[in-house]
């Protein structure tokens, strides 16, 4: 099933937007804190987002930046200020789609189901990792926090993608080794450690301190 994240105030056109979506077999979720979109967008990991442009806070058009850094997943603007500029804009942002406000149901629903078609069904899902507001794109293998990109190395990458899948639980330095090498046969341990310490600095000068916590004897983990 497809989730639908709806970052809409107007409770009624969220509920209602709710309601005809779930009939077709999309679940949704509805923004309710509009100062934590994000987190709530990485919590749900939605297939597709629907945004209002005027918002609590902060506006669509500002959410929508935030989403494309670190996703690539459809993004439709729902708004009464349909005027050429908005829509412009809203495209220049990174949306995939504008649809004006009264909009009949049925249309959203179609148009929903288009870009999740187009954009699942042949290029797989973009799962998107988050912990302490640094997100780990899986599809593109990025890893952002604050808005910048913090560049990794493919084993670096992998493991923080591992001790991210398993968000709360230790990882073993075997599991690891396994992860990073698919096997521990000839590979020193050290060379576990010298990646996970290179890893560290990285995290620690974007700003990410104690993000990866050593339990000693056990292995690691993010919480």
């Amino acid at each position: 099933m497809y989730r639908a994240l709806i970052v809409e105030d107007d409770r009624s056109i969220a509920e209602l937007i709710k309601e005809n979506a779930q009939m077709w077999n999309i679940e949704c979720r509805m923004v309710e804190n509009f100062h934590e979109v994000m987190a709530e967008f990485a919590g749900y990991r939605p297939h597709i987002a629907l945004l209002d442009i005027g918002l609590p806070v902060l506006s669509g058009y500002h959410w929508c930046k935030e989403i494309r850094k670190v996703s690539k997943i459809p993004i439709i603007f729902l708004s009464s200020a349909s005027d050429n500029m908005n829509i412009v804009m809203a495209m220049n942002m990174g949306a995939d789609d504008f649809i004006a406000k009264p909009f009949d149901g049925t249309v959203l629903i179609a148009k929903m189901q288009a870009l999740l078609r187009r954009v699942y069904d042949f290029a797989g899902g973009v799962p998107v990792l988050e912990h302490r507001g640094a997100f780990l794109n899986t599809g593109d293998d990025t890893f952002t926090y604050r808005g910048e990109r913090i560049s990794l190395s493919k084993n670096e990458y992998r493991i923080l993608l591992c001790l991210m899948e398993n968000k709360g639980k230790i990882v073993s330095r075997e599991k690891l080794m396994e992860r990073l090498w698919k096997t521990r046969q000839f590979v020193d341990e050290n060379t576990l450690t010298v990646n996970i310490n290179r890893l560290r600095r990285k995290l620690d000068a974007a700003g990410l301190t104690d993000f990866i916590t050593t339990k000693i004897g056990v292995g690691y983990l993010v919480e």
